[in-house]
């Protein structure tokens, strides 16, 4: 698990299976900052972040990536990319606690994966400096943080309508 803590709620369930091997570190990021929730267990975090409806978070950017947030406003949407630091990185098939079924990993949005890279979509509320407040985080408090972009729907191609 690559320095990962292990947590007793994640061992194996039945049917699940898991890699036989070690995961080579094989790609270079560094953290910009981390993430802020009031979500202490993976049994406190949601399944999928809500920014209508979802409890404040703060986003703390170090201070030397503070110019990078120039031009995020109140009401933007963001997607943040964010290390899941403590989940297990070896299960090739998972039960999720749903359904009891059996299914490939790359196949489920689970944050156990050989990368465990997450990603939500959040609502900015407001920045105050290097800290931003957002609305749709379902992390653990604590998450380092990778990359905020702004949501890839802003940017998608408008084709024009049928004459």
């Amino acid at each position: 698990m690559n320095g990962a803590t292990p947590d007793p709620s994640d061992a194996p369930r039945p049917g699940e299976t898991v890699l036989d091997a070690n995961i080579p570190e094989q790609a270079s990021l560094q953290f910009i900052g981390h993430l802020r929730t009031p979500f202490a267990t993976r049994n406190d975090c949601p399944r999928q972040g809500d920014p209508a409806h979802g409890p404040d978070c703060h986003v703390v950017v170090e201070p030397r990536f503070e110019p990078a947030l120039q031009g995020l406003e109140p009401g933007t949407r963001l997607e943040l990319l964010y290390w899941l630091d403590r989940a297990r990185r070896d299960l090739l098939t998972q039960s999720p606690k749903s359904n009891g079924e059996t299914r490939g990993t790359f196949a489920l949005r689970s944050p156990v994966r050989p990368n465990p890279i997450g990603t939500s979509v959040v609502e900015l509320i407001a920045r105050d400096g290097a800290t931003l407040t957002v609305r749709g985080l379902d992390c653990l408090d604590g998450t380092p943080l990778l990359d905020i972009k702004p949501d890839r729907r802003n940017y998608c191609i408008q084709v024009p309508p049928k004459p």
